[in-house]
């Protein structure tokens, strides 16, 4: 029997909202009836570095809420050093899933793979919902901003 097709998606997943479902349901149909959806979900200091801000939520939970959710079968915490090279041959993906926002992810882990001569798809999922509601920033300015104008 055939080993089921594996992927993996990734994400800092900080207040998740219906795009970040939207993304894990569109992840886990890539591979097909029975694959398995491994989530990667960014470090705290991780998103420091590269946001300038920690997220809202702290990692243990974000990775917990992200592993509660239908589509996805594991969610684990990513390498503090962003390493697409360990991580990748640590899940041994079949498919790697990014969002429409992942840009120099996608390059980095294309390097990675054409670098060590491996045979991993990558595919690109895009965007889903409202503009104003589609990422976790937009949606804390758009608290603060009602706040704001409730007060």
């Amino acid at each position: 029997m055939r080993n089921p097709v594996l992927v993996l998606a990734s994400g800092v997943f900080d207040l998740v909202h219906y795009g970040h479902i939207r993304f894990i349901e569109e992840a886990k149909k890539l591979g097909g009836a029975n694959s398995r959806l491994v989530v990667i979900v960014a470090r705290d200091k991780t998103v420091k570095r590269l946001k300038g801000r920690r997220p809202v939520i702290p990692e243990n939970q974000r990775r917990a809420i992200v592993e509660a959710l239908k589509p996805v079968d594991e969610a684990i915490l990513g390498y503090e050093e962003l390493s697409f090279k360990e991580t990748i041959t640590k899940v041994k993906p079949d498919i790697i899933a990014v969002g429409y926002d992942q840009q120099s992810i996608e390059n980095d882990v294309k390097a990675v793979i054409r670098e060590k001569g491996m045979k991993i798809k990558v595919e690109r999922i895009g965007k889903f919902g409202p503009e104003d509601l589609a990422s976790s920033s937009k949606i804390k300015r758009k608290i603060l901003n009602e706040g704001q104008a409730s007060s």
